[in-house]
């Protein structure tokens, strides 16, 4: 017993003087980490490459790797904002090798090229305020339009969809919207070709024709010193998308593929069927409780046709018992929605034979919308050429994207009817009249034309089928004159085509076809946008710390948009309306010259003024020049010599700017001219027994001009931590001028159409704020955090040009219910858009009293004189958080948006929230609301349905995993997983509080997507 103890003993002893012997065989490596300046350099990753072997430099700037094994090692040396460091050391057994590692100031990222108007700059000499967005950081998921890339990733950029529907247009807005009835829409830039962004026929979204997996770069023109050399098309800010180019090496080939899974998120809350019985059975009226709780049939002893009588004790007219149908139970929502399946596959071809870079490329995407029938196909190419000829003298570019989309679409009326739709009625009848639908008749067997028809018949008895064709292409010549050192021509011919057609068709035997007796419609529409832009640029150093660059152009633009007119057909192809004799045609053009001279004075002071002449035929000779300077300075604080030992900052910029845009974009290309219209039906002339329309005069204003903002912004850009925390803040005011508003004509005219004449003035105020933050930068581990931060406060501050008395302001935002009912209200003084209500009054208990208002006026009658301003739907803070985290082959990135101080008139609940809106002659169903306030009238103006639409929403969350080489190391491959809408937090009880616009009526919903994507780069 013993000698095995001794025995155990002696081998453990040996083990550990073995094991001891190793490791003092091993040897380490150790040194010092410096910059340039020989200064030393805290906080810097030392890794032996391969390994998790590895050190970060102390506060003096030193590092050790202990336990090092002899043998070759690569050690690598990192830190964010200096070049990395590779060194191949050799470790003999037991030895510490010294190695001082001296790293550079990496100043690529403010040397970044960044796009501006004809040009580009180096992103530490921009003077206005620009904000770029790379493909590494757009926005993952199922992205079918180019703005879905950043929406939440830019400070003062509000990015708005309007609804879940396959390729839904979005409202875009950069520092608030300047207009009130002209366009607020930014002006969006592909690849030098200035894009018509207006509504295509046949396309819910005319930039869904963009396929967002070819675009390399996006880049924001948000102030008017940056967007004033576009003039009168960067009057709401400019959007410069930069798509994916070739390069000259190896042949290139990638493959994309993305599924996805859309799921309904929720549903608006209304009452079910036994809630919907008991409401009316307590509260209705008595023809509301015979409705509901007979349902008898009789049949036309003429047609054969079943229709409705209401009150089961009567016999039918031949003098037989009516037919009573039992009631049923349909959740019509669940009945018209659907998970839907989608996918998109891009595949390219990239390289470079000689002096000519190419990239080819190929998508096809198949949306399918969670609204049954709704979806979406696109088919798309693109051609990249970028030849150079006589030794790089003459660059080439050229551009070409065309894209298909056929685009299903789905009766979205099929929603507010699925809202409102009796939940104790069938979906299908007991006979095939009106396709076997049911459908609420009267008593003539005819479709009761008060009530909703039936969601799914109106879904499945409608085709709406729009196809579109779009070109986009350019050609641009970049020639160096050799004779003028500095100085080159800069030619670009670009063209913007789209050809759409469709056409509906609603069966015969549908309700919805027996109403309106039209089955057949069609349309045409061809748009063309052509533009010829020349521009001379010349560089030149004066000498070692001055430059100059110096650009003169000429711009020339001509929109064009023609649709002929087609008959309405009936049953048979009689034509029910016929064609109208005047096809549609209009067009307009800008001609336009600029200039720009960008001054760098000691490497830190850089000037930058424009000036842009534009021309416009939407307006008169003597009004159509419009002048629009600008001019911005920046002082790089941080390049002073007094600061060069100050370690921690790396960057310092402050900006100041003002400049002047134009706007000029309105719905009517000949405002000034005076037009005659076809006059109604009700103004027609008669010759014998033929009646013929006349034409009418239409008002008109031969003096409307330009209307115009100007923007000052003052902003500072920084940098600490050698770039580690960057970013900016920007304070700016935008003050608009001949405001172009669409208005009635005076009191006292013939005229009945609205004009557009400059009557007012503007104001936004805004703060904007952003901050990047690499939290980790090791070799295995990198955290990047992104915020930002905007507030803008929108006022009018003037309206009319002669005061009236009494005049309120101009109403708009049109409601659902009632006739010509509108919620709010243009006023001096206060915000664009703002509600116009009654100020509801409420019982001890809190519940909002039926009628009971405060008589704001005081004079013991509530009448409209008691409206007032309250709330708006504009946000008052926006917010957007970013942030990605990768370990090794790991990455996890998602994004959060929030808003605060936004309102939403909840335009469902106002409508469907009273017992008057269940009808009198057949059923419709309530909203949830009902139960809050038992209201048994419409109460439209209550600011009772002004509600606090405040949210945070999760846009999406993305997991990647690099597979690095596979197939023996010919194939990079990246497979991801993704969600997005993940959730949103909000207070609001309707069915998302984010609405363009601020009024909440029936919207497509915004689908949950989870997404599946597999890369592969050959």
């Amino acid at each position: 017993m013993q000698k095995n103890y001794l025995r155990q003993l002696l081998c453990t002893v040996l083990l550990g003087v073995s094991f001891t012997l190793s490791y003092a065989q091993n040897g380490s490596i150790s040194g010092t980490v410096v910059d340039e300046k020989n200064e030393t350099l805290p906080g810097v990753s030392i890794v032996i490459q391969g390994t998790t072997q590895g050190s970060s430099a102390d506060m003096d700037g030193k590092y050790r790797i202990a336990s090092v094994a002899a043998g070759k090692y690569i050690v690598v040396g990192s830190y964010i904002g200096y070049t990395t460091v590779k060194k191949e050391i050799t470790v003999a057994a037991g030895e510490n090798v010294v190695y001082n590692f001296s790293l550079k100031e990496d100043v690529m990222l403010l040397n970044e090229a960044v796009a501006i108007g004809y040009g580009t700059v180096q992103k530490k000499d921009l003077t206005g305020t620009v904000s770029s967005v790379g493909a590494k950081d757009f926005n993952k998921g199922t992205v079918t339009s180019p703005e879905q890339l950043i929406s939440g990733k830019v400070s003062g950029v509000q990015i708005t969809s309007n609804g879940g529907a396959p390729g839904s247009g979005s409202r875009i807005r950069i520092r608030g919207g300047t207009s009130l009835n002209a366009s607020n829409d930014p002006l969006i830039v592909i690849d030098g070709v200035p894009l018509d962004n207006n509504t295509v026929a046949g396309s819910a979204n005319p930039l869904s024709l963009i396929n967002p997996n070819e675009i390399e770069n996006i880049t924001v023109l948000k102030d008017a010193s940056a967007a004033a050399i576009y003039g009168s098309r960067g009057a709401n800010g400019v959007i410069i998308v930069t798509t994916k180019k070739g390069a000259a090496g190896k042949f290139k080939v990638e493959f994309n593929t993305q599924f996805s899974y859309s799921q309904i998120t929720d549903y608006t809350n209304v009452l079910s069927a036994d809630e919907f019985i008991k409401a009316v059975k307590d509260s209705g009226t008595t023809n509301q409780k015979k409705l509901l709780n007979i349902q008898c049939h009789c049949t036309d002893t003429v047609t054969g046709q079943e229709y409705v009588v209401p009150n089961a004790t009567k016999l039918c007219p031949d003098g037989t018992a009516p037919r009573i149908t039992k009631l049923d139970e349909t959740d019509w929502q669940k009945e018209v929605f659907r998970d839907a399946i989608s996918s998109d596959n891009n595949l390219s071809f990239s390289g470079g034979i000689k002096n000519l870079p190419y990239r080819v490329s190929l998508g096809v995407l198949s949306q399918n919308g969670i609204l049954q029938r709704s979806q979406m196909d696109r088919y798309s190419v693109g051609l990249n050429l970028n030849p150079s000829f006589f030794k790089n003298q003459l660059e080439v570019e050229i551009n070409t994207k065309y894209s298909q989309s056929v685009s299903q679409f789905t009766d979205q009326g099929s929603i507010g009817s699925a809202i409102s739709f009796d939940p104790v009625r069938p979906v299908y009848s007991d006979t095939t009249t009106y396709g076997g639908y049911f459908e609420w008749l009267n008593a003539q067997g005819n479709p009761n034309t008060l009530a909703a028809r039936n969601p799914v018949g109106l879904i499945y008895q409608k085709d709406d089928k729009g196809i579109v064709d779009r070109f986009t292409g350019n050609v641009a010549l970049d020639y160096k004159l050799k004779w003028v050192p500095g100085l080159k021509a800069h030619l670009n011919l670009g063209t913007d085509l789209t050809r759409s057609h469709g056409n509906t068709y609603t069966q015969p035997t549908s309700a919805a076809g027996y109403l309106s007796k039209i089955y057949k419609t069609q349309y045409k529409q061809d748009k063309d946008n052509q533009l010829i832009e020349f521009y001379l640029n010349y560089t030149k150093d004066l000498n070692k710390n001055n430059k100059i660059e110096v650009t003169a152009g000429y711009s020339y633009q001509h929109w064009q948009t023609e649709s002929p007119s087609y008959p309405s057909l009936g049953y048979n192809d009689t034509i029910v309306n016929p064609s109208d004799p005047f096809p549609f045609f209009t067009e307009n053009a800008l001609l336009s010259y600029y200039g720009r001279l960008i001054y760098t004075f000691k490497n830190r002071w850089i000037l930058t003024a424009t000036l842009r002449n534009d021309n416009s035929s939407r307006f008169s000779p003597e009004t159509r020049s419009g002048l629009f300077p600008s001019a911005a300075l920046a002082y790089r604080i941080s390049d002073e010599p007094f600061l060069s030992d100050v370690k921690w900052l790396s960057n310092l910029k402050i900006r100041v700017g003002y400049g002047v845009t134009g706007q000029q974009d309105i719905s009517n290309d000949y405002p000034y001219i005076a037009n005659y219209s076809q006059g109604t039906n009700t103004a027609q002339y008669q010759f014998d027994s033929l009646y013929y329309y006349v034409l009418r005069p239409d008002a008109y204003v031969k003096t409307i001009k330009w209307e115009e903002t100007a923007t000052s912004n003052i902003g500072l850009d920084f940098g600490f931590m050698n770039g580690r925390i960057n970013g900016s803040v920007d304070f700016y005011i935008k003050n608009t001028k001949d405001l172009l508003v669409s208005i009635a004509p005076p009191a006292g005219t013939n005229f009945n159409n609205n004009v557009f004449d400059n009557i007012g003035k503007m104001e936004n105020k805004g703060v904007e704020i952003n901050v990047n933050y690499i939290a980790i930068a090791k070799e295995k581990v990198t955290w990047e955090i992104g915020v930002n931060f905007t507030t803008n406060k929108g006022k009018i501050t003037k309206l009319l040009n002669v005061q009236e008395d009494n005049f309120v302001g101009i109403k708009t935002g049109a409601i659902d219910g009632g006739v010509g009912n509108n919620i709010q209200v243009q006023t001096v003084g206060y915000a664009p858009n703002s509600f116009y209500v009654y100020h509801q009054l409420y019982d001890d208990s809190g519940k909002p009293m039926e009628g009971k208002y405060q008589d704001i006026n005081g004079d013991g009658i509530i009448n409209d004189n008691d409206l007032y301003r309250y709330k708006k739907p504009d946000a008052d803070f926006r917010i957007g958080l970013n942030t990605s985290v990768t370990f090794t082959e790991w990455t996890l990135s998602m994004s959060f948006r929030s808003e605060t101080g936004n309102y939403v008139y909840n335009n469902v609940n106002s409508v469907h929230g009273n017992l008057n809106g269940v009808g009198s002659s057949a059923l419709s169903n309530l909203s949830t609301d009902y139960n809050q306030t038992l209201f048994k009238k419409e109460q439209y103006y209550s600011d009772y349905y002004v509600k606090d639409a405040s949210f945070v929403k999760m846009d999406y969350l993305s997991l990647a995993y690099n597979f690095k080489n596979v197939i023996k190391g010919k194939v990079g491959l990246t497979a991801s997983i993704n969600v997005q809408n993940v959730f949103t937090v909000t207070d609001y009880s309707g069915l998302d509080p984010e609405i363009a616009g601020g009024i909440d009526k029936a919207i497509y919903p915004r689908p949950r997507v989870y997404s599946l994507g597999l890369n592969f780069q050959f």
